[in-house]
C-alpha cells in the first residue's frame, strides 16, 4: 500500500524504507531524527530539488508510550529505526483490507502495488524476514524486539506469517509488480498500471 500518485517515484527509485528514502532526499540532522527515530503521529512530506515530494506514513498505531510496553530491551527509539530500516509487504489480501480500512485511511485513495510473490523471494532471499504479528501495531500481538523477524530459514513452520519484510529498499520493484490499484476502503477503484 502506497500513496497515490507515488508509483512514477518508486518505479524510477525503487520501493524505498523510510531510511532509504531518507537517504536519497538527503534528509539529515534533526529533521530525520524526526522522520526516523521518533513516533510519527502524522504523515510528514519532504522534499529535495531533484526528486520532487513524498510523503513518509504516520506511525499512529505506535505511541512510544505503549510501545514501550510491549519491547523486549529496546526503548521505542530504537524499534522506530529498526521499522524503518525495512520495506513491507501484506501477505494477503485480507490484511490489506484491514489497512485501506483503518480509521485513518478509509477515507483517501491508495495505490496498492501488487507483485509476484515468488519473484520477489528468489531475488531477495538474503534480505526478506518475516513476522508473526503486526509489527506496526502496539495493541495486540504481544511482545515484540529484533527477534521478531526471522529469516525465511528460521522462521517456524508452526506460525503464520503476518509480515515480510525486504531490508533497506527493493530497487527492482517494478520488474516485480504485476499490477498497481488504486484503492479507497474496500473499493477497487482503477488499475493504474499492468505489466
Amino acid at each position: 500500500m502506497s500513496e497515490a500518485g507515488s508509483w512514477a517515484s518508486i518505479q524510477k527509485h525503487g520501493l524505498l524504507s523510510t531510511s532509504a528514502l531518507l537517504d536519497l532526499f538527503e534528509i539529515k540532522g534533526t529533521q530525520r531524527s524526526k522522520c526516523e527515530s521518533q513516533w510519527r503521529h502524522t504523515s510528514i512530506n519532504i522534499t529535495h530539488p531533484i526528486h520532487g515530494k513524498a510523503v513518509i506514513r504516520d506511525q499512529k498505531p505506535m505511541p512510544p508510550e505503549d510501545l514501550s510496553k510491549c519491547l523486549d530491551g529496546l526503548v521505542p527509539s530504537e524499534w522506530y529505526e529498526f521499522l524503518n530500516g525495512k520495506t513491507f509487504f501484506w501477505v494477503t489480501k485480507d490484511r490489506l483490507l484491514r489497512l485501506l480500512n483503518a480509521a485513518a485511511y478509509r477515507d483517501r485513495s491508495h495505490w496498492v502495488i501488487i507483485v509476484d510473490t515468488r519473484c520477489l523471494v528468489e531475488r531477495h532471499f538474503g534480505c526478506i524476514t518475516l513476522s508473526d504479528i503486526n509489527s506496526g501495531f502496539v495493541y495486540h500481538g504481544g511482545q515484540r524486539g529484533l527477534d521478531t523477524f526471522k529469516t525465511i530459514d528460521e522462521f517456524p513452520s508452526s506460525k503464520t506469517v503476518w509480515e515480510l519484510a525486504v531490508g533497506h529498499s527493493v530497487p527492482d520493484i517494478a520488474e516485480l509488480a504485476i499490477s498497481v490499484e488504486e484503492w479507497k476502503g474496500n473499493n477497487k477503484i482503477r488499475t493504474i498500471w499492468l505489466t
